[in-house]
């Protein structure tokens, strides 16, 4: 239903499927290798985006166990929101903060800055918005820093193919590269895909996923007031813009589109979906406040996504996953702790249950760092950026076939040449915004069935 690019990739070309990420060893023990080449065993840390979950990476680091990390320099695009990351990691980590103010860099450009200040083998971590992930990742790599990006890393075709070759030349320099699908760290949730890959639920034919839950994050975008330039505005509400985040679809659901599809240790090759604005009000994203997603893998078998934002409805956050002698909860309660279970049959019951996680869950927030660390000390080969470009166009074509009432493929979604800012790495605080308001003061929403091209 899209435009191909001229050489496209195919699904069978691009994926590889993900196994159980490995334990992590004591970092106390580990030695310097030569993808660390500092003179001393110190890590340092820049930190590239200071919003909440910035802040939230910035403490995992710095929470590994004699990781022997220092955060020396930020950057962001609201002093503000870096003021209140800084104090909240200073006053918790004492000295492993060490950002004076000729190192808290603010404006578009601040990420350069933040980076100059790292040595190759330190590390940055990439928190912004997703659509400037390609961007950011560009000067990683030549500074030929390590790299921790938050999750989704694409939020379009282009920027998934760019995505894609920029990682080739990170490999190439033996970079090592976390991506923010936690869950894929998380023990409880290994160990039923090990019992799921060993077939104690037998061949799984269904699964489903829902985040059906309240307004979240800044997906209900208000009216810019004038306050902000409109760049700044979009920037600050980037949950409510396609070009920014991908939308509350791709930046929040990933998470169970990615667990899902683990446990079926594939990737789906089409989608089809609805979904609808009901009570916008005076909000003026893009987002829709419901997602009903049909997903169909190459051998048939389905998973379903349920998506809502909407006060006084039934909540529920889990995955399901049912097979042909059984079934399984994947994850129940947000993202932690999984209290991942087997049942046999389908009815999900304490009488029916055969099997559950039997150790204390440790944070897969945390365990993602310990991981990376582990593998920057014992230079051990770690990319994730490839399983995380899949995940964001898979999560992509979800969003795009409820967007625009269309089946959308994996390849459609991978080879569309819509990009939605191509202008993304020129952006100024008072220069034009990737997205034009309408005389109302409203942006373009998507219009299933009316347009149907890929700009959503």
């Amino acid at each position: 239903m899209t435009d191909r690019a001229s050489s496209p990739l195919s699904r069978r070309e691009l994926l590889k499927t993900s196994t159980k990420a490995a334990a992590a060893t004591a970092v106390a023990s580990m030695v310097l290798p030569k993808a660390y080449a500092a003179e001393d065993n110190t890590i340092q840390i820049a930190l590239v985006g200071c919003g909440g979950r910035g802040t939230g990476a910035a403490d995992n680091a710095l929470s590994v166990q004699n990781g022997n990390l220092k955060l020396v320099a930020m950057a962001d695009v609201f002093e503000g929101r870096q003021s209140t990351s800084y104090n909240a990691l200073s006053g918790k980590h004492g000295d492993k903060v060490d950002v004076p103010e000729e190192r808290r860099h603010i404006g578009f450009e601040a990420y350069k800055a933040a980076m100059d200040q790292l040595r190759p083998g330190d590390i940055v971590i990439l928190t912004t918005p997703p659509g400037f992930r390609w961007v950011h990742y560009t000067y990683a790599i030549e500074k030929g820093l390590n790299v921790f990006m938050e999750k989704p890393v694409t939020v379009d075709g282009p920027s998934s193919r760019k995505m894609l070759a920029l990682n080739e030349k990170a490999k190439e320099k033996n970079l090592k590269v976390g991506v923010g699908l936690m869950c894929r760290h998380c023990e409880a949730r290994g160990e039923l895909f090990d019992r799921i890959q060993n077939g104690e639920i037998g061949d799984l034919i269904l699964m489903r996923a829902y985040r059906m839950v309240g307004p979240t994050g800044s997906a209900f975008a208000p009216p810019n007031d004038g306050s902000l330039s409109e760049v700044m505005y979009q920037i600050k509400n980037f949950h409510g813009f396609l070009w920014a985040s991908g939308g509350a679809y791709s930046d929040f659901l990933i998470h169970n589109i990615d667990e899902t599809c683990w446990m079926k240790n594939a990737w789906p090759v089409e989608a089809q979906a609805s979904g609808g604005r009901n009570y916008r009000g005076k909000f003026v994203d893009q987002n829709f406040d419901t997602y009903s997603v049909e997903y169909t893998f190459a051998d048939g078998s389905k998973f379903f996504l349920e998506g809502r934002n909407m006060v006084g409805c039934h909540q529920e956050f889990a995955s399901y996953a049912q097979g042909s002698k059984g079934s399984a909860i994947i994850s129940t309660s947000s993202h932690f702790p999984a209290r991942s279970r087997i049942f046999k049959g389908q009815k999900m019951d304490k009488d029916n249950q055969v099997w559950a996680f039997g150790r204390k869950e440790v944070t897969p927030y945390q365990l993602e760092w310990d991981h990376l660390i582990s593998a920057i000390r014992n230079d051990q080969p770690y990319n994730e950026v490839q399983r995380g470009v899949e995940a964001s166009v898979v999560t992509s074509m979800g969003r795009m076939a409820a967007h625009t009432g269309q089946i959308v493929t994996f390849d459609d979604m991978l080879n569309c040449e819509h990009e939605f800012a191509p202008t993304i790495d020129s952006l100024t605080v008072d220069g034009p915004a990737p997205l034009v308001a309408g005389a109302n003061g409203k942006y373009p929403i998507p219009l299933p069935g009316i347009i149907k091209s890929s700009e959503y």
